[in-house]
């Protein structure tokens, strides 16, 4: 997996990001079992180079039902669909850019042992359920136990909480249901 890390690293794309010394955010390992498919890392994580060392990473282990030990242990993947801070926008941070995902299926390919795909947000949602995603992301969100082994959730951002108070389905639904996948994923750990 270095390789590839080396790789994305090299890939003109992100140069500026190379040369002013950051790395690709991201946590592989070949033992994983579950692996989270975000947006893009946020200014913090950049600073840190960890991945979702943030509120939103509150946010999502508490979600998953685990701590910092086990979500950056081996057993939880991070793949963002871009592996780099793609900056601040009018509204908030900028989309991830294009073209980074064509790492996720070598990254994968080599992560055999993968029970769980939690899909985090609208990009990667559209990306890995493409035509099968329904009218919408609450809609997708909604019906996530029709995606298994791909589970499509909300973004765990504190901006999110206007439309958490809007669908109280989701922490009432979702979350338990995402806390059992992630336990039953982790138990032959």
């Amino acid at each position: 997996m270095d390789e590839i890390i080396e790789r994305i690293m090299n890939d003109p794309l992100n140069k500026d990001y190379t040369e002013r010394g950051i790395k690709p955010i991201l946590q592989v390992s070949p033992e994983a079992k579950i692996l989270i498919i975000g947006q893009a890392p946020g200014a913090k994580a950049e600073a840190n180079q960890t991945p979702f060392l943030d509120a939103s990473g509150t946010k999502l282990k508490d979600w998953m039902g685990i701590g910092d030990t086990i979500f950056y242990g081996k057993e939880i993947a991070i793949l963002p669909m871009d592996f780099y801070f793609p900056g601040k926008g009018k509204t908030g941070d900028l989309p991830p850019r294009k073209g980074m995902v064509r790492y996720h299926e070598e990254f994968i390919k080599q992560m055999p042992d993968i029970k769980l795909t939690i899909l985090i947000g609208a990009y990667s949602n559209k990306y890995y359920l493409n035509k099968r995603m329904k009218k919408n992301l609450t809609e997708t969100v909604r019906c996530a136990h029709e995606y298994l082994p791909y589970y499509p959730i909300v973004h765990p951002s504190p901006l999110n909480a206007r439309w958490q108070k809007k669908n109280p389905w989701f922490l009432e639904k979702n979350v338990p249901e995402l806390r059992r996948l992630v336990a039953e994923a982790l138990e032959n750990s």
